[in-house]
């Protein structure tokens, strides 16, 4: 049987997101001829505006709506307290917490070698330039407990090391099993992970 050219554009379209496989995309794409014109062009509409309406915090690369963004500009935050994350939806889930009140650092990925993401790839030289001649007192990894989120961790604590930083470098511990990612786990399990952070 022959699908229309738009119906099979968009089952492509929905393929080439992150864990959309085939009979997903098929059952969006179906279910979106099912709803009114209205909230498609409203999908439509905040679909287009997603690049053009948001921006990255230049300070911690956040996604947010303003640079910088509104965690970096509020005075309330302690400065001296940066917590390093791979993406931003790391940010959402530690904010949802409501237990920490430093800035963070977004590292945009980790050290990945068997999909060549190396060092440059990602956003530690940007961290070490950060606490160059800041009032940084800690460091807080967390990144996703995995291999590439460990390997990652002991990158970072080594160049912080090898550039005479003086700050307390932690890793969150208690509460994260091994091989989760940060943004499924619940606000408890979060919370505990930031207070039980250990030495690194």
């Amino acid at each position: 049987m022959r699908i229309a050219r738009a119906i099979k554009n968009l089952i492509e379209a929905f393929e080439r997101l992150p864990g959309v496989g085939p009979k997903t995309a098929a059952r969006l794409t179906y279910y979106l001829l099912a709803v009114p014109q209205g909230e498609i062009e409203k999908f439509a509409q905040a679909l287009s505006l997603l690049k053009s309406d948001t921006k990255i915090c230049s300070e911690c690369f956040n996604v947010a709506e303003t640079d910088p963004c509104d965690i970096c500009s509020d005075k309330n935050r302690d400065k001296s307290l940066i917590l390093v994350v791979e993406h931003p939806l790391d940010v959402l889930a530690l904010e949802r917490g409501n237990k920490f009140n430093g800035v963070y650092h977004v590292l945009g990925g980790v050290i990945d070698p068997l999909h060549n993401i190396g060092p440059d790839e990602i956003r530690i030289d940007e961290l070490v330039r950060r606490l160059n001649g800041a009032k940084i007192t800690e460091v807080i990894l967390a990144l996703n407990p995995n291999m590439e989120g460990e390997a990652t961790c002991m990158y970072i604590a080594k160049q912080l090391r090898m550039n005479d930083g003086e700050q307390r470098i932690t890793r969150l511990a208690h509460g994260l099993p091994v091989g989760a990612d940060i943004e499924y786990a619940d606000e408890v399990t979060l919370n505990r992970a930031i207070e039980g952070r250990r030495e690194y």
